[in-house]
């Protein structure tokens, strides 16, 4: 029999109760599967920074050499501690699980105080430790959720195993185990029995690439998408506390948005770029090449299917999904740094590679790019700090250009096969129709989507407009057509 590997989202862990009995508890017979858990919700933006507003944590205090990052770290952990208490009725396992967080907890923190301290003398330079400190407090919240999940399924009799894959302890030799990715979790994996045991993973692998430097936020997709794919998993599951939906319910409204049922990869990897990941663009590639399907399931709706993805999905062999657009997604506060220059003409590649040399510098996302003769224009997403840094040095690299920074929103209409040049026309008459005058729109020869730039005020607008042409009035001519038919 075949096993599963499972990720839990750190939404849904926040709701434990609902995944021990939608998820950990549900089948009769709860082995043949590995789960990777995030943090619980908002735990790895107090540990780093907010994803969505950029707003310090405790990684971004230590670097700004802020002291208040001490009293961040013992708002953190009364935070966890809270967690725990909610968590565990009784104080026994209430007391190992604060134990076991406060014992992290202390252990960066000295370990931070001694870095910071050493760093005081000249032949020291803080930047050259700031990747390590990243990278071990990002393992903490994973480390957390983790621990607590198996021990909770001890008490319920489930025999669980709690494999911690931060590096945070040392061997019997004393030394820290390190080594490639696809090493580390092929060395955990051959210790496991799943027909027997329930590993609950940590998102966080501590390895050779520097799990957070090479894939940021997206790690712990990562650490799933390489269990998958070593383990050689049946199915692979990810577990939101939402459906894969064809637009995000909160702008659209919860009673218009359905399941997108089915859809393949190339959908998936557009939802990535714009930072509403269905799962990290690198985590899909392994389980597109492994032939690996991946499914989207609602936490709270455990009986749903869920939304299928698999690279073997053929929208042409069903005449409903045929030029089906199947989401419409967006992202607003994205920085347009536009550069125009008229002796630009024939240099373009020679700019635009010194402007991508500064993005990367700065760590923006590059989220989209036009051009033409003699201008360019980058869609970033990130930090405003970073983008204004982008700004700043764009300036100064080309003085004899124009340079302007607008904030925009990107809306896409995707599909796994539609008539971009239907989507372009139909999308640009009904925003319009809606006075929302859009800044550029383009359209891909890849026939999966049709993107729209908007000014940012207008991007909740934008979605629903779109939705409504795209979604809602198609449903409703497929079911005027079946009734004719009928």
């Amino acid at each position: 029999m075949g096993h599963s590997v499972e990720k839990i989202g750190g939404t849904s862990m926040s709701a434990f109760d609902a995944v021990l009995d939608n998820i950990l508890l549900r089948p009769e017979n709860p082995y043949n599967r590995m789960f990777v858990v995030s943090a619980y919700g908002g735990i790895t933006d107090a540990l780093l920074e907010c994803k969505r507003t950029g707003s310090s944590g405790i990684f971004r205090l230590v670097e700004n050499r802020d002291d208040t990052w001490t009293d961040a770290m013992n708002e953190l952990e009364q935070r966890m501690l809270l967690i725990n208490e909610n968590m565990f009725a009784d104080p026994i396992s209430r007391r190992r699980a604060d134990t076991f967080i406060k014992d992290r907890l202390a252990k960066a923190s000295s370990c931070i105080s001694n870095i910071m301290e050493t760093c005081q003398y000249g032949q020291f330079s803080m930047p050259h430790y700031l990747p390590q400190i990243r990278e071990f407090l990002s393992s903490i919240g994973e480390a957390h959720s983790a621990y607590n999940t198996c021990l909770k399924l001890k008490t319920l009799g489930v025999n669980a195993t709690f494999v911690d894959l931060s590096g945070w302890d040392s061997d019997e030799n004393g030394q820290v185990v390190s080594g490639k990715l696809d090493c580390i979790i092929e060395k955990a994996w051959s210790k496991i029995d799943v027909s027997k045991e329930l590993p609950i993973v940590t998102g966080y692998v501590y390895c050779d690439e520097g799990l957070m430097k090479t894939y940021d936020r997206g790690y712990s997709e990562m650490t799933f998408s390489r269990l998958a794919v070593l383990s050689q998993a049946q199915k692979a599951v990810i577990h939101k506390e939402y459906h894969l939906s064809t637009a995000d319910p909160r702008v659209v409204g919860p009673e218009k948005v359905r399941p997108m049922g089915k859809t393949n990869y190339d959908v998936a990897d557009q939802l990535a770029n714009l930072g509403m990941e269905a799962i990290h663009p690198n985590a899909a590639a392994g389980l597109r090449k492994s032939g690996i399907e991946l499914v989207i399931k609602n936490t709270f709706e455990p009986e749903h299917n869920g939304t299928l993805i698999s690279h073997s999905y053929d929208p042409h062999s069903d005449a409903d999904s045929a030029d089906k657009v199947e989401i419409i997604a967006g992202r607003n506060k994205v920085f347009a740094l536009h550069v125009f220059d008229q002796a630009m003409v024939g240099q373009v590649d020679n700019v635009g590679y010194e402007l991508m040399e500064i993005i990367n510098d700065e760590r923006v996302q590059l989220v989209g790019k036009e051009m033409n003769a003699n201008s360019i224009t980058y869609y970033l997403g990130g930090n405003s700090n970073s983008k204004n840094k982008v700004l700043s040095r764009a300036e100064k690299t080309f003085p004899n250009a124009k340079i302007t920074g607008k904030m925009v929103a990107l809306i896409s209409v995707i599909g796994a096969s539609i008539d971009t040049n239907k989507a372009l026309s139909h999308g640009m008459i009904a925003l319009m129709n809606q006075d929302i005058t859009p800044k550029a729109a383009h359209s891909s020869m890849r026939n999966v989507d049709v993107q729209f730039v908007v000014d940012d005020e207008n991007y909740e607008a934008a979605i629903c407009t779109l939705h409504d042409e795209f979604i809602e009035h198609s449903v409703t001519e497929n079911l005027r057509k079946k009734v004719k038919a009928a």
